[in-house]
């Protein structure tokens, strides 16, 4: 395998978005991924996988993107058998991931202060709303709530009476992203100590991190910011305006693009010297943005984007998810690719966007069905005999795949 974290084995015990985006990034990029869910499988499993429009042969859109190049394994952790199950194969991996409630590793034994004992170099990571410690750690949290406590709600939308959440689910995609960070910097962290350690990650810290300047601003102001909708506190016209047919982005960061921008959209109001800089553009604001409304709406998308990168303006179309998914670039790049299901039919959802130069191998394995790995891994890589397999499922410790 020619990906950067081959030989690198990790056992999942995630569910939802948070911790299954972190191992799924960990898998696409070489990792083993052995997915252990209960015997009833992970709850995401059952998430739109009835829903005729987003599903595939029975495996809804969650599970098939976050599950990729995954296996998976049934494992009672609640059984004391199952745990023992569990114990063997943390002497044989790397990395732990959970995305537990806090508190809920150390109640099942699978903690690292205990999977240490077991395995020294172990690296386990967990990801919870509020983290491992603190007054409100205990808080039960999802996206939306890291999201609101974060602050970053408050700054989102055009309505300071009316916050708006992102998009997309930033507070779980946000800790799996820094949950990755955190588990390869301890990998590398482990060459020189020869020493495993755990990982703890809060989706709040990680929305308080991605305040970044803003922040600081709030720290040296004293004020707390509002929503402005997608212009900019700064830069003067910086903006979604609308065009004939949709809708654009452009973003004057320099003088010299206005000047270009001028050229651009011909508008005689906008000679006037007292825009030529920041200061004059910015106490003038609404009535630049007002006009270039005016102006942009007479012809349609393609002809704006045309000019305005004719002259490097920074700008962009507002695109819907079909034209984002269509651009050419983002397909050039591959990162649009099959999703398979285990009986060989497909989709398409978005690929891996960390590309390398040398170990640049990108393939997507279908997500598994629930245990369809549990007589490989115990076998092959355990080695455990047939007839513990056959007692393990007979008292309801572990489960294979329906096929077994």
């Amino acid at each position: 395998m020619n990906k950067p974290l081959a030989g690198l084995r990790v056992i999942d015990l995630t569910h939802m978005l948070s911790g299954p985006y972190c191992a799924m990034i960990l898998a696409d990029l070489g990792a083993e991924t052995i997915k252990v869910e209960p015997l009833q499988g992970e709850g995401t499993r059952k998430l739109l996988a009835t829903d005729p429009k987003n599903s595939l042969e029975g495996m809804g859109a969650y599970y098939i993107t976050l599950n990729r190049n995954k296996q998976s394994i049934c494992i009672d952790l609640k059984s004391e058998a199952g745990k023992q199950v569990f114990y063997e194969l943390v002497k044989e991996s790397d990395v732990v991931v959970n995305n537990f409630g806090a508190g809920v590793p150390a109640r099942l034994g699978i903690d690292y202060d205990t999977l240490s004992q077991i395995n020294p170099k172990i690296i386990t990571c967990s990801i919870t709303g509020f983290g491992s410690n603190g007054p409100k750690y205990k808080r039960p949290a999802f996206d939306q709530v890291a999201q609101a406590t974060g602050g970053g709600m408050s700054i989102t939308g055009t309505d300071k009476n009316n916050p708006v959440r992102a998009g997309i689910p930033i507070g779980d995609l946000g800790g799996g992203m820094f949950a990755v960070m955190g588990i390869q910097s301890a990998i590398i962290e482990r060459a020189t100590s020869g020493k495993g350690q755990d990982v703890d990650i809060s989706m709040l810290d990680c929305q308080v991190s991605m305040l970044n300047y803003m922040a600081t601003m709030h720290f040296l102001s004293g004020d707390d910011p509002y929503p402005i909708g997608n212009s900019h506190f700064v830069h003067v016209p910086y903006n979604t305006y609308r065009t004939s047919d949709g809708f654009i982005v452009i973003a004057v960061i320099t003088d010299n693009f206005w000047k270009n921008l001028n050229e651009v959209v011909k508008c005689p109001e906008f000679d006037d010297p007292k825009y030529d800089g920041q200061p004059g553009r910015f106490a003038a604001k609404d009535y630049i943005d007002d006009k270039l409304n005016e102006v942009l709406s007479q012809h349609s998308t393609v002809h704006w984007i045309s000019q305005l990168e004719a002259k490097r303006i920074p700008c962009a179309p507002v695109n819907n998810l079909s034209d984002a998914l269509s651009d050419e670039q983002v397909l050039h790049r591959n990162m649009v690719v099959d999703l398979k299901h285990p009986n060989g039919s497909s989709t398409k959802g978005p690929g891996n966007p960390i590309k390398f130069s040398r170990t640049n191998e990108e393939t997507f394995e279908a997500a598994p069905t629930l245990g369809q790995d549990t007589q490989t891994v115990l076998s092959e890589l355990l080695h455990m005999s047939q007839e513990r397999i056959d007692s393990l499922v007979a008292e309801g410790a572990i489960k294979g795949s329906s096929n077994d």
